[in-house]
């Protein structure tokens, strides 16, 4: 899990501190990356609350401007892997909805422990055509080597969303198909949704600072 924790904590630092994109009709996926961070992070500095920690604060800001562009859908029946076909729709729904709120807890853990970071994109490398791409980029650390981080991001009918996350090569997605598949081993779907929601229960339950450590 501390891996898992690092990956997000990576990534929600590049979803806070990139650069600002305009917001054409047309919006390239590597924009609409840039379009989140600088969001996210305006809103982060004009609300008083948020810097002071509010929990609750910053909770809402990770709910309202990042997760509308993470398909929690496909990510959660990636990481489920062949265990998804065989889940019904109320399970692939409960575990969607559990698998979103440990997200959610750990991005905001991140948020909290946002510094001076960088982030510097690469190139996107894409045809227009194309339904999906890799949005290439790495964040410079005040100390020690800059980090890459790749975002799997996928056309759908309301734009682009993110699916997958990439930090130092581990992809988020990957790194959750161990974890499920050994609760699902154990105990089944029910098994995984039910380890999954006790863990937002003690998530819950701790200061923000804590949850990506």
């Amino acid at each position: 899990m501390k891996l898992i924790k690092q990956l997000i904590a990576v990534a929600t630092v590049a979803l806070a501190t990139s650069a600002h994109a305009a917001v054409p009709a047309n919006e390239a996926p590597d924009a609409l990356v840039k379009r989140i961070s600088q969001d996210v992070i305006d809103t982060a500095k004009s609300d008083k609350s948020i810097q002071a920690g509010d929990t609750k604060k910053v909770i809402e800001l990770v709910e309202t401007k990042i997760l509308p562009y993470v398909d929690f859908q496909r990510m959660t029946a990636l990481a489920a892997g062949r265990f998804w076909r065989d889940a019904t729709p109320e399970q692939q729904k409960n575990l969607s909805e559990q698998f979103r709120t440990l997200l959610v807890f750990t991005y905001s853990g991140a948020l909290s422990q946002i510094k001076n970071e960088t982030v510097e994109f690469k190139p996107l490398r894409a045809d227009p055509a194309d339904t999906e791409v890799e949005v290439r980029s790495q964040v410079n650390m005040a100390r020690g080597e800059p980090i890459p981080l790749n975002y799997r991001v996928a056309k759908s009918a309301t734009g682009w969303k993110i699916y997958d996350i990439n930090v130092l090569g581990a992809w988020l997605v990957e790194t959750y198909k161990g974890t499920f598949a050994s609760e699902i081993s154990k105990g089944g779907i029910d098994g995984l949704i039910k380890a999954l929601t006790e863990k937002n229960k003690k998530l819950a339950s701790k200061p923000l600072k804590t949850v990506a450590k």
